[in-house]
């Protein structure tokens, strides 16, 4: 029989876990209904915005989006621990709305919407249905192959996308050819048109692997890159527990 004394020495000891564990779970989440987003996790979700206006919020510390045309999916690890699960339809709008206040603090005892908050200023943001949202699969993602690997460093990727920028360049190759994997950005539909291109790797294989530049929506930082010749590819980024999945160009080729 559960009665005060009991619960009381349970949680002396530090046993209520064990005895009472549906209960342990229950006061955990009384104790913690409010949050605070970190400046890295504030980082995530505006590049997340980026590939989704909306997003569906987990419970638990994990962050996971995708385009709606699905030719990209992010995940993340924060270091937050993130309460219930709920939707935001439109994510620069609520992340506007946390820029109102200095070090805003959510509070989740309500279903319908959380409270944001500082000192003596609040704003109450409604949820989305999740019915709305595009979401990434439940299941996680694994390449079919794994044909083709080499480092993007920051600099490499700065440099492409301020080249793709200045030229107006819509595509983004990687090819493997004369011993080197190099990503070069150019108009692959126009022989004369101007293009920027850095040594990545080496290779024994000969490929073609094309990326629209505007799908690489990647936070600047240094990444692992996997190519499969199954028109997938995965960046992993060295500075945060970040992963990017993008979808190759059906036009891309791969010689055994």
């Amino acid at each position: 029989m559960i009665n005060a004394y009991s619960l009381a020495a349970e949680t002396l000891e530090g046993t209520l876990d064990e005895t009472y564990p549906v209960i342990s779970k229950i006061s955990e989440m009384k104790l913690r209904p409010k949050m605070r987003l970190s400046d890295k996790t504030l980082m995530l979700l505006k590049n997340f915005s980026t590939i989704n206006q909306s997003i569906l919020f987990k419970q638990g510390n994990s962050l996971r989006t995708i385009s709606v045309m699905k030719n990209i999916l992010a995940e993340a690890t924060i270091e937050e621990d993130i309460p219930k699960d709920f939707g935001v339809y439109d994510l620069n709008q609520f992340l506007n709305a946390l820029s109102l206040h200095q070090k805003p603090e959510l509070d989740f005892k309500n279903d319908g919407y959380t409270v944001i908050s500082e000192d003596r200023a609040r704003s109450k943001y409604f949820f989305a249905d999740p019915n709305v949202i595009i979401c990434p699969p439940d299941k996680s993602i694994e390449l079919p192959t794994e044909d083709v690997s080499f480092e993007l460093k920051t600099e490499q990727l700065d440099k492409l996308l301020k080249a793709a920028g200045s030229y107006q360049l819509t595509d983004l190759s990687a090819i493997g050819e004369d011993g080197v994997v190099k990503l070069v950005v150019r108009d692959k539909k126009n022989e004369t048109s101007n293009d920027f291109a850095v040594v990545v790797g080496e290779t024994e294989g000969k490929f073609v692997f094309n990326f629209k530049v505007e799908n690489i929506k990647l936070i600047p930082g240094s990444y692992d890159v996997v190519v499969s010749q199954k028109l997938l590819s995965k960046f992993t980024c060295r500075e945060h527990d970040l992963t990017y999945y993008i979808a190759l160009e059906p036009d891309s080729s791969y010689e055994e």
